[in-house]
């Protein structure tokens, strides 16, 4: 059954609004870098605007995008501490025993699902690469989506991305990197702005996808499985939130939504656990 809008009930309507999810038809659309927005929270977020500093408002609209990023620079801190010095020589230690590899998630350190999604090879263009982009699709998903999806969007990607590099990695080789959990957020991104009617930026994302899978096919040191993985995890969790803002996944559909991700993120893991 269609939604209506909840200022015009008579009108029959798909799209909700980015920041309450209540849903709005045409006449009461805003659009805003992160979709669509109803007049209430237009009016709402100009005065959270003026009333706060310019320093305060980039960390608390996509807080846990600088949280992330900070993990990510952290561990590479913590990498090149026990290396021999220099940005771009992190310790082969840490690498050892933190980072992806088929044969000791066998052995049971399934940690590595994760942490190795934390660590880089190099300062530049490993962690810098990364990062930015992290840096820019955070910003513009996190408030689009509030903190809780984008998370679990994230993980889902990080561990799908996992998935991908064992799959297709030799088990003794080891593999690292936030990539496959960015190009989760790329194609979570896609979706979202085409189902959410931003054809313009859509297009931007879907050019920035394939320019990145250009060079995952062209370099040996990419992990193509680990990028693949992510984003066709990203493309999943982006259908399903989708669906929920058009109203497919019912009217509980935010529990919906992570159900999904969850059974992504159980199946990567599933899947992980099977081919290391």
């Amino acid at each position: 059954m269609a939604e209506t809008c909840y200022r015009h009930p008579d009108r029959e309507t798909a799209v909700s609004c980015s920041s309450c999810g209540r849903p709005i038809c045409p006449d009461c659309m805003t659009p805003t870098p992160v979709g669509m927005r109803c007049p209430e929270c237009m009016r709402q977020r100009t005065k959270v605007v003026r009333g706060v500093g310019n320093s305060g408002e980039g960390f608390w609209r996509a807080p846990a995008t600088f949280i992330l990023i900070g993990i990510n620079v952290a561990a590479y801190l913590f990498e090149i501490a026990g290396g021999g010095g220099g940005l771009n020589n992190p310790s082969f230690a840490s690498i050892n025993d933190f980072a992806l590899r088929g044969v000791s998630v066998a052995n049971g350190e399934w940690y590595r699902l994760v942490t190795g999604g934390f660590l880089h090879a190099s300062f530049f263009p490993h962690l810098v690469f990364n990062m930015a982009l992290l840096f820019f699709l955070g910003r513009l998903l996190e408030p689009a989506l509030g903190t809780p999806r984008f998370l679990a969007l994230y993980f889902t990607a990080l561990l799908a991305g996992a998935f991908g590099a064992l799959l297709l990695t030799n088990p003794l080789v080891p593999t690292l990197g936030a990539s496959g959990a960015v190009f989760g957020l790329i194609g979570a991104a896609f979706v979202i702005a085409r189902g959410r009617g931003m054809g313009e930026l859509a297009g931007q994302l879907g050019f920035l996808i394939v320019i990145n899978l250009v060079f995952t096919f062209g370099s040996n040191d990419i992990s193509i499985g680990g990028h693949l993985g992510g984003l066709v995890a990203g493309l999943l969790c982006g259908l399903a939130i989708v669906a929920g803002e058009r109203g497919t996944l019912g009217p509980r559909h935010r529990q919906a939504e992570f159900a999904v991700m969850a059974l992504v993120a159980a199946i990567s893991v599933a899947g992980a656990l099977a081919v290391a």
